[in-house]
Parts: structure tokens; sequence; C-alpha cells
């Protein structure tokens, strides 16, 4: 799912089913502020910033991305293979395709980051789910299809097709659906919708739903 915000209470969690999260910050008292924010949520099992790896969540904390940032980014999702939640200031345009990209599904605002914004931020990134504010959706679709229209009449068809059932959930991820929702809405089983989504990420190398969006835009599906 790429999704606007959700709001997420604290509640019970058997430790089996608790999402490993470490949190990376370039000073302490963004990351100090971080954990304490996320400890009060039973279904978090903070970590420390050396075990982030398969199956933890990455939070990191920054004001801008610069390229260190970044770097630290790719680091963490691509070497490290934790799932990643960027937490930052202002992200630039030229930017925000580089972090869908390198494997970002979940970005939250530095002023919107409240307890239950991070937490549903996590929950949505330990999913696989995309998680991005409205606004950014909005650019990032905008963003990408001015790359596409750019590319217009240089290239012929796209190397790596989608068939038109994975155009469908697409296309409905994009608007923000849910996996229930788009389940209902093209009269599927969420079970296909999840076969579909996991079908066309592991095909395409995907990283996750964000990244399948932003990949479906370039190439000019949705």
């Amino acid at each position: 799912m790429l999704s606007q915000s959700r709001t997420t209470h604290p509640g019970t969690a058997d430790a089996a089913d608790r999402v490993p999260v470490a949190v990376h910050a370039s000073d302490p008292i963004s990351r100090e502020g971080a954990l304490s924010q996320l400890r009060r949520y039973p279904e978090v099992l903070l970590r420390e910033e050396s075990e982030s790896g398969p199956g933890t969540v990455a939070l990191l904390v920054e004001e801008t991305l610069d390229e260190a940032a970044l770097t630290r980014l790719r680091r963490l999702v691509r070497s490290e293979g934790a799932r990643a939640v960027l937490v930052v200031g202002a992200l630039r345009e030229t930017e925000l395709l580089d972090v869908i990209e390198c494997g970002v599904g979940a970005i939250v605002w530095r002023h919107e980051a409240t307890a239950t914004r991070l937490v549903a931020a996590v929950l949505a990134a330990a999913r696989g789910d995309g998680d991005l504010p409205a606004d950014l959706l909005g650019r990032l679709i905008s963003q990408v299809g001015s790359l596409h229209r750019g590319a217009a009449g240089r290239s012929g068809a796209p190397a790596s097709g989608l068939t038109p059932r994975e155009v469908d959930v697409l296309r409905l991820v994009a608007e923000g659906l849910d996996t229930g929702e788009i389940a209902s809405k093209l009269s599927y089983s969420e079970r296909t919708v999840k076969n579909v989504m996991h079908g066309l990420t592991t095909r395409l190398h995907l990283r996750n739903r964000a990244h399948a969006v932003a990949h479906a835009l370039r190439e000019g599906y949705i």
C-alpha cells in the first residue's frame, strides 16, 4: 500500500509479533527523541544502531538529505537488508525519486513526527507497504510523469513489461488504497492482490510498493 498517514494506538503485542527497530540520527537529541516516542509502543522492539539488518526497520532522522545521509540509506537497505523509514525536515524534488529508488517506502516529515505517526510508518515499512505524506505522493507522481514525458518518443516499449492486472493493482496502490480496498475494487481476493504485488516486485527487482509505483510511473503505465 502506498498510503497517506494513518493513526496507530498502543496495544498488546506478543514478543514474536514485535517489530525490531534501530534508530539512526545525525545528532543524539534527535535519536533520543525518536527512541522516546517509540518506547511507549509494545509492538516495537528497539535495537542498537549496529543491529540493523534483515527483518529490522531502520528509522533514519535527518533535517535535510545530504549525500552522507543518502549513502547511509543505501547502505542500510541495500547492504544490510533493513527496511527503512526516513524522518526528514525537507526534501527537494531532485532527492525524492532517489529516496524511493534506494528502497525507502515510508517518509515522515519531522514536524509531523508524533509517536503515533512514527509507529504507523514503522509498521507500514515492516509490512513492505509504502507510507508517504499526501503532498509527497503528489510530487512523486508529478516528477516521474515529467521524466516520462521528457523521454517520450526516444524509446520503444519498456523492456520490463507489466500485465494489465498488475497495472490495475498499481494504479489503485498509487491512489492510496490498501490491500482490502484494492481487492474489493477489482473483485479479487486479498491473497490475489498480495500475489500480484509479490510477483511484480520480485520479477522486476523492486524493493517495495512505493518503488513499484515509481517504476510504473516512470515507464508510463500509470
